[in-house]
């Protein structure tokens, strides 16, 4: 698949957005090239064999609005930094998506509050935040999770090689 068929439709939600990170829409779209290159070339994922456009939806979001989405669909009371909806299941992907032109991957909301306290705890870029937390979600879509000590470290790492593409540090590494 070319990755320029994954169409990823980017709102902003909260104006704060686009003035945060200059050229906000850009720089997703590289996130999701520098994603999905690699996994493509080191992953064994089914879905990225796809004939059909992929899509995701990107929602550039604050606190208010992912509080409420974390509260309905997850049951936790609080804002987080970025949520990730995936709408495939893996195991029945190429029966599940036949009758469909295009593919939806699923949706990641990000909160921009929570991006931001959480940029300046650990003294990094929004750039690099953003960049980070859009990775994250990006993994999360692809059929990634952390749910164990296992899947946490292999998603890290994931996200470190990806990072490392885009000439962003490990945001991991402990000081």
């Amino acid at each position: 698949m070319k990755i320029s068929e994954i169409i990823l439709d980017t709102a902003v939600e909260d104006a704060r957005w686009e003035t945060a990170v200059e050229n906000i829409a850009q720089v997703a779209e590289k996130v999701k090239a520098a994603a999905f290159d690699y996994l493509e070339t080191h992953e064994n994922l089914d879905f990225l064999a796809s004939t059909k456009p992929l899509k995701i939806n990107l929602c550039l979001s604050n606190d208010e609005t992912v509080h409420q989405l974390n509260k309905e669909f997850r049951g936790m009371d609080k804002p987080t930094n970025v949520l990730s909806f995936a709408n495939l299941d893996f195991d029945n992907f190429a029966a599940e998506n036949e009758p469909f032109d295009e593919i939806e991957l699923g949706d990641i909301i990000v909160a921009f509050e929570t991006m931001v306290r959480e940029a300046e705890a650990q003294e990094v870029t929004l750039y690099a935040h953003f960049c980070h937390l859009l990775t994250h979600g990006f993994l999360h879509l692809s059929g990634y999770d952390h749910q164990t000590a296992e899947e946490a470290a292999y998603m890290e790492n994931l996200e470190k090689e990806i990072l490392q593409t885009l000439d962003i540090a490990n945001p991991y590494e402990e000081e």
